[in-house]
């Protein structure tokens, strides 16, 4: 099912301030959250909608790519790993949104108990040509990633005994003071290894090499970065995944270059053609096209072929193919070749409006050029 636009999940418009925008979340999330819905799937899943919105909004780089690209930029369109943001996510970011609503702030419900630990990103870099970014294509990337190892079991911390946290008291001249900070020992999972095998570091992780398949869309650009999510490293502890960054690299085309969605070409005429016109074959992304250059066309004129270029990242229209017109000049030309264009010199009519014998005249020259 395709993703609901942002601005629409908040109830807020394109040109609404940060703090718009945070007041809108801050309302939804107040609405659905899960302390308010017990058991209540839908309140959830609107809670995590909101959420996944505002992540988005509230950050200025990933706003602007979002209104450019719409959900592809932000590896949308079902999402590239298609899980949505998950509760841990959703309390580590933005926990503070809530003030003091359901008797918690950053990020932790139930009044501090321990929490999972989200893995790492990773990143990786695909080369793509210009006929895959025409029509979209699913790329199968190895990727040398932590990994929750098989086989392991866990038990409650020995030092913080499962809650994440250790109290600590203070002397201070105003007399005892305690604190709460992350255990040091499970740096605030909650959790340790019980039991594991070689190989497998102290947080139940082991690196191994995964293939993971990526839907790349059609239209994208050098440079752009897709997040699948939940596709990184594994979290320790049995903690849920970081995302997957892929960053897009094209492969040059041997003869179309790229500006945007629309692509060019060179096409290079001899100068009877370009005298008395002709039909040509021209390489588009897709196959080729028939071109027709109509008598007297100018070296630097641009030929425009509608709809054959690349579509656009949101599918909304495909950009243009644009023919540059270049006259070629030949080097070497034979005593017969000389003598025709020694005759065209002394023409009063040479270029415009060519007479009929002007036409037979030029007929021969083109004979000559085609060779």
């Amino acid at each position: 099912m395709a993703k609901r636009d942002y601005y629409e999940i908040l109830g807020v418009s394109k040109s609404s301030s940060k703090d718009e925008i945070k007041k809108a979340y801050r309302k939804l999330a107040i609405k659905y959250h899960p302390d308010k819905n017990p058991g209540d799937n839908a309140a959830e899943e609107n809670f995590k909608e909101a959420a996944e919105a505002y992540e988005i909004l509230s950050n200025d780089d990933k706003r602007a790519k979002y209104d450019r690209f719409g959900h592809a930029g932000m590896g949308g369109q079902g999402g590239y790993g298609g899980q949505g943001m998950n509760m841990e996510d959703i309390f580590e970011n933005f926990g503070d949104i809530f003030g003091g609503a359901f008797g918690f702030g950053g990020g932790q419900s139930q009044g501090g108990q321990a929490r999972m630990r989200r893995g790492s990103n990773l990143r990786v870099r695909v080369k793509l040509t210009l006929e895959e970014i025409a029509n979209g294509t699913e790329k199968k990337i190895k990727v040398n990633k932590l990994v929750h190892a098989e086989g392991i079991e866990y038990s409650n911390c020995s030092t913080c005994g499962g809650s994440g946290r250790v109290m600590r008291v203070t002397q201070t001249f105003l007399g005892q003071m305690q604190t709460a900070s992350a255990c040091p020992t499970c740096q605030g999972t909650g959790k340790q290894v019980k039991t594991s095998k070689p190989g497998v570091m102290p947080d139940g992780l082991e690196r191994k090499e995964v293939v993971i398949p990526i839907e790349i869309p059609a239209g994208v650009e050098e440079g752009m970065q897709l997040s699948v999510r939940g596709k990184g490293n594994d979290g320790p502890m049995n903690g849920p995944a970081g995302d997957l960054i892929v960053l897009i690299e094209e492969i040059p085309h041997n003869v179309l270059t790229r500006d945007g969605s629309n692509l060019h070409y060179d096409l290079y005429l001899n100068f009877a053609d370009a005298v008395l016109g002709e039909i040509y074959e021209v390489p588009t992304i897709t196959g080729k096209a028939k071109i027709k250059i109509a008598p007297g066309t100018h070296s630097g004129k641009i030929l425009r072929l509608k709809g054959k270029g690349l579509p656009s990242v949101n599918a909304y229209s495909n950009g243009d193919l644009l023919v540059h017109i270049n006259v070629w000049t030949p080097q070497k030309i034979n005593d017969e070749e000389k003598d025709i264009l020694e005759k065209m010199k002394i023409s009063e009519n040479f270029a415009p409006n060519p007479s009929a014998d002007e036409k037979g005249f030029f007929s021969k020259m083109k004979e000559f050029f085609s060779h």
